[in-house]
């Protein structure tokens, strides 16, 4: 939408002939982020119009973008083929829950962070964002070694033990948190308000937007989550969307049409919750800048 009314905007300046070299420039800009946008989103709508198609149009050549002969036989045949309801709902489970937590610690820390003195802060922080320079393959092991001997492979605690953390949220948080007045804080403890009162009456409206970016991201990647999921589960009732759309396709067997179809009902979620946070999630990401 704040694409388009730029655009409105430049064609209203080139109607009313107040165009400048700098509305010029303006308008390449755009045209190039309008490309950009439409290469960026042609795999996404191929997928979703190759969910429409049966199997044969889908590997006719050359390919045709739009079906021919729609149909909804391959989202029936998803739901007949797996128990595609069941990986749905675990897939639920194992992101709402680690993303809940995730939120609350991480806002809770940034909080402590950005208004607290205590003795060795600085250095604990440094410290949690030294954990995010470590690749996640390294930890890999590590992790599954310890998730074996604490009993929690092959089920739902360990699919999201490990996802209940997250040092960029506190980073995020404590960035954003850092901006908001240290007066507005003293004004409301003069007031008489306690600490949980301020944090949850003050801090929390304050810091929607970086919750919504946070929420974003921490759900996204529960939500896409792969390696971990294929190392900790290896009965079928704990297996995820990750997991069971990959079970389409084989060594001799392929089925692009169930694949599509599966991919597409597995984005609805994500779709959906950023379709709701877009205009936090921009917000959040604009003014969570460095500060010290």
């Amino acid at each position: 939408m704040l694409l388009m009314n730029k655009i409105r905007e430049l064609f209203q300046a080139f109607h009313e002939k107040r165009l400048t070299s700098i509305n010029i420039s303006k308008i390449f800009v755009y045209l190039a982020l309008i490309i950009g946008g439409i290469l960026m989103m042609l795999p996404f709508f191929w997928m979703s119009l190759g969910a429409f198609k049966p199997v044969k149009e889908i590997m006719v050549f050359p390919p045709t973008f739009l079906p021919e002969n729609p149909t909804l036989q391959n989202f029936v045949e998803v739901f007949e083929r797996i128990p595609f309801v069941r990986y749905y709902l675990n897939t639920i489970f194992v992101t709402v829950i680690p993303t809940i937590v995730t939120v609350s610690t991480a806002t809770l820390a940034g909080f402590g962070f950005a208004k607290y003195k205590f003795w060795g802060d600085k250095v604990l922080f440094w410290l949690i964002l030294a954990t995010m320079m470590i690749p996640y393959p390294v930890t890999i092991v590590p992790l599954y070694i310890m998730a074996f001997k604490a009993g929690l492979v092959d089920t739902y605690a360990g699919l999201i033990v490990v996802g209940l953390s997250s040092a960029f949220g506190i980073f995020l948080m404590r960035q954003f948190i850092i901006n908001i007045p240290d007066d507005l804080l003293d004004a409301a403890r003069i007031d008489g308000c306690s600490e949980f009162r301020i944090f949850f009456q003050i801090i929390l409206p304050l810091t929607k937007p970086a919750l919504v970016t946070l929420t974003l991201f921490t759900f996204t990647g529960h939500w896409n989550a792969y390696i971990w999921p294929l190392m900790i589960v290896s009965s079928d009732r704990l297996k995820t969307l990750s997991l069971a759309i990959p079970m389409f396709q084989g060594q001799y067997v392929y089925n692009p049409n169930l694949v599509f179809a599966a991919s597409l009902m597995s984005l609805l979620p994500t779709i959906i919750l950023f379709i709701f946070g877009q205009r936090y999630f921009v917000e959040g990401i604009t003014l969570s800048g460095i500060k010290e």
